[in-house]
């Protein structure tokens, strides 16, 4: 059967196919496979091409490339189970494909020249389909039109049938309202800390033997961490610096270049609100003039926060067009509007002025000689790295570097937690953590573009400390370990009295209350973790509270239910609506591709994607 594409939603993604498959392995160093027909296996009918695969793959490798800062290797790659995560991905597409191809489910030739011709890669120097273009772009990637069009064309009927799969998908009325429901719940409580004054006092003075056996409980307290003694040499851009000299006419043409960042414009700190038509922003404004409404309570009624519609500081060219010319004329601060724009007719708010800033070349001009010499120092220890390389690698030590090169010399006791000096610097407390005795030194590189090397000296392992050194320090722990003890006693005590009737001030605690305590709300004075607790104790009980030594005690007063008809919440709804049933539509889809290859089955070509992944190595 014919199907034709008629929303343009799915032309954006037709589109989206269209790229990757033109432009996938654009500007990759990898190896491609002659063979046009190669691939690394099928489902039924449906082949999954080499292309294809190393494709997916580089995409997932350069996405985790970006997350831990360097391109992983092959075997990483396996260890995080990449390759694996890649192989069913494709696969399940290939399921969709074959059963497409099983259903008949097509598109016509109109629609696939349509999709064809509307694409930026295929397009000339005036904006429109180029026939030589077209043809240029596929023959760089080596497929023929015929190719590509059978392509195109199965990759929209996939998307047809993998829409159909998922379209349409309602998330469960009852599961939205109960999580709706749980996160708008929110809980009256009175709480109170109990004082140091009449416990601290009490607190028996303790004996040797006590302090002993706490001493010895609390070991791990009093032990002397495991120190490491590194001599290390390094090179920084900031030991260079002083040496370089800067060119006026460079500094020139730097700060010319850079104007933009010297010489600021007027500005002024905006709200904007937009709206669908002109009636509703008149309306809107007749409101604000009348005093019945702010600009963020008609946000707040659109289920928009002041967060959402605060532009901050901005210029007149950032307002941009007619709109900029009008908000800017205006010389006190008040709404503004309504004024067309390009998103829709929209009310700004001018809530302060912030005046034109220039600084001139000569006040710019020593920060401006900083930064170059820097970015120059780092270049001239970028192109020392070789030469300093080749001199560790021939035997010298780090005495021999700082007489031979512009090095510096330093020693350094490493705990696990020194921050001082070059330990600030993740790599060198990486390589002074892995360095044994035997290593020779090696040069590393620090994240400013310096450089080191390092040797380790000497191991002091980790010992406790005599208890007659650390007395004082043990009381002194003792003594506050006994105080929440105590603390957390009377807090008990005080919860029972609260049980049978009374109140915290009745106590002789000073009570504070939260009401309308949300999930995640936090309250001014109170300890961090009142509303985890708060959420975990029944209406008319109490909790006991310790945090960084104090004790607090809380009642629960009352639970309120979630107000459904909120318009925050019905926003919240609406969205968890959307993204659940986005969820559960990508699930469908994945369970009708597995099952599209139960059906179909499932041809693997293991020496094939061995080949593809060595590629990568």
């Amino acid at each position: 059967m014919s199907t034709l594409l008629r929303s343009s939603g799915k032309s954006v993604m037709v589109w989206v196919l269209l790229a990757m498959i033109v432009l996938g392995l654009g500007g990759y160093k990898v190896s491609s496979f002659s063979n046009r027909g190669q691939s690394i296996g099928a489902v039924g009918e449906s082949e999954i091409s080499t292309r294809q695969y190393t494709q997916a793959l580089r995409q997932e490798i350069d996405a985790v490339a970006q997350q831990i800062g360097h391109a992983p290797s092959m075997s990483e790659v396996r260890a995080m189970g990449l390759d694996q995560a890649v192989q069913a991905q494709l696969f399940n597409t290939a399921a969709l494909s074959e059963q497409a191809r099983r259903l008949e489910l097509s598109v016509g030739d109109a629609e696939v020249s349509k999709q064809i011709r509307s694409a930026r890669p295929f397009q000339g120097m005036d904006g429109k389909f180029d026939r030589e273009t077209y043809r240029e772009a596929l023959r760089q990637q080596g497929m023929t039109e015929s190719g590509f069009e059978t392509q195109l064309r199965a990759d929209i009927a996939r998307s047809i049938l993998q829409g159909a799969a998922a379209g349409g998908v309602a998330a469960p009325a009852p599961l939205l309202d109960s999580y709706i429901g749980y996160l708008g719940e929110t809980r009256d409580v009175a709480f109170a800390e109990i004082p140091d004054a009449g416990i601290v006092e009490a607190l028996p003075k303790p004996d040797d033997a006590t302090l002993k056996a706490y001493y010895e409980a609390q070991i791990a307290e009093f032990t002397k961490p495991e120190t490491r003694e590194i001599s290390y040499v390094w090179l920084t851009p900031e030991m260079l610096k002083n040496d370089i000299t800067i060119d006026e006419a460079l500094l020139k043409s730097t700060y010319d270049e850079r104007k933009s960042d010297y010489v600021q414009p007027e500005r002024r700190k905006l709200k904007k609100l937009v709206f669908p038509t002109m009636a509703e922003a008149e309306a809107a404004m007749a409101k604000i003039k009348a005093g019945t409404a702010t600009l963020v309570d008609l946000a707040k009624e659109r289920g928009l926060s002041a967060t959402d519609i605060d532009l901050g500081e901005v210029s007149q060219d950032q307002v941009g067009g007619d709109a900029g010319k009008t908000v800017f004329a205006q010389t006190t601060p008040g709404p503004v509007g309504p004024l067309d724009t390009d998103l829709g007719p929209a009310i700004f708010e001018f809530e302060s002025l912030v005046p034109s800033e220039t600084t001139t070349f000569d006040e710019a001009k020593g920060d401006i000689a900083a930064e170059l010499a820097i970015d120059k120092a780092r270049r001239m220890i970028g192109d020392m790295t070789s030469e300093l390389e080749d001199k560790l690698a021939s035997g010298a030590t780090l005495e021999d570097m700082v007489k031979e090169t512009k090095m510096q010399a330093g020693k350094i006791s490493m705990a696990a937690d020194t921050r001082d000096g070059i330990a600030a610097y993740d790599a060198f407390r990486e390589a002074a953590a892995k360095v044994t005795a035997d290593d020779f030194p090696e040069l590393g590189t620090l994240e400013d573009g310096s450089v080191f090397a390092l040797r380790l000296d000497g191991v002091t392992a980790a010992a406790p400390i005599p208890f007659a050194q650390v007395r004082d320090k043990v009381e002194a722990s003792w003594r506050a370990a006994e105080l929440v003890k105590a603390k957390q006693a009377k807090a008990k005590a005080v919860g029972e009295t609260l049980a049978a009737g009374k109140t915290l001030t009745e106590a002789g605690l000073t009570e504070k209350s939260a009401p309308d305590l949300q999930r995640d709300g936090f309250v001014e004075g109170a300890p961090q973790a009142l509303a985890k607790t708060a959420f975990t104790t029944e209406a008319g009980k109490t909790a006991v509270l310790t945090e960084d030594g104090k004790v607090f005690v809380l009642l629960v007063r009352a639970v309120k239910p979630a107000d459904m008809a909120d318009p925050e919440l019905v926003q919240l709804r609406k969205t968890f609506d959307t993204r659940l049933g986005q969820s559960i539509g990508t699930d469908l889809v994945a369970f009708y591709a597995r099952a599209a290859q139960a059906e179909a089955g499932i041809k693997l070509d293991s020496a094939m994607i061995a080949a593809v992944q060595s590629q990568f190595q």
